[in-house]
């Protein structure tokens, strides 16, 4: 293990949490970090420490958001002393500084692995994550909603009754899909309707058996 850094407190491998985010969560189109001027502006980081150590401790959250899992760094000095471009000795000094380069810098396990984690950089992270679900799951409905209007229309061509009605348009592209439909010809089309009144007349003569 990498020389103890003075903000970490010791701990039992054992008991380190773990690393909420693995290597499969990526954020490759995430190419800014949002940053909280005001929260920094007032940290003791930015008050207390040192400017070669405020300049590093942002290098270094700027390098997090490239490692694998995203936002954690290794827990090696000589290594984040190469990253960082400086002597692997001076950074070590500068570590055991209360406000050093790893200030609130803590361990976590990722794996088997144990790496290095901070909160405001995994909180930034969970937050961009939980946005860029929310838009493909905004921009998913919007595409079904799209797709299930042009079904419509080309129904409506063929029969209006089955093209007005909401239930035949959204079961004939349900079955499309379930189908492995990619193209949506004519003949998909039809053989789309033809199931529909395969199912519509099944339902009927089960409504009739049971009255």
């Amino acid at each position: 293990m990498s020389t103890q850094i003075r903000s970490l407190q010791p701990v039992s491998i054992d008991d380190l949490p773990d690393y909420p985010l693995t290597v499969e969560d990526r954020l490759d189109s995430h190419y800014f970090v949002p940053w909280e001027r005001r929260r920094w502006l007032n940290s003791d980081m930015r008050l207390r420490g040192t400017p070669e150590c405020r300049a590093l401790f942002f290098d270094l959250i700027n390098i997090s958001y490239d490692q694998a899992p995203v936002g954690t760094l290794p827990n090696d000095h000589e290594l984040l002393a190469k990253l960082l471009m400086v002597d692997a000795g001076h950074f070590s000094q500068l570590c055991r500084l209360e406000f050093g380069p790893l200030h609130k810098w803590h361990l976590v396990h990722c794996g088997e692995e144990v790496r290095l984690a901070h909160p405001m950089v995994l909180r930034t992270l969970q937050e961009a994550i939980a946005r860029r679900e929310d838009n493909r799951a905004k921009n998913d409905a919007a595409n079904v909603a799209k797709r299930i209007q042009r079904l419509r229309i080309t129904l409506t061509a063929y029969n209006k009754d089955i093209g007005a009605n909401d239930a035949a348009v959204r079961w004939i592209d349900e079955w499309m899909v379930h189908e492995g439909c990619e193209y949506r010809s004519a003949t998909w089309v039809e053989r789309g309707m033809g199931a529909w009144m395969n199912h519509s007349f099944s339902l009927s003569r089960s409504a009739g058996r049971s009255v």
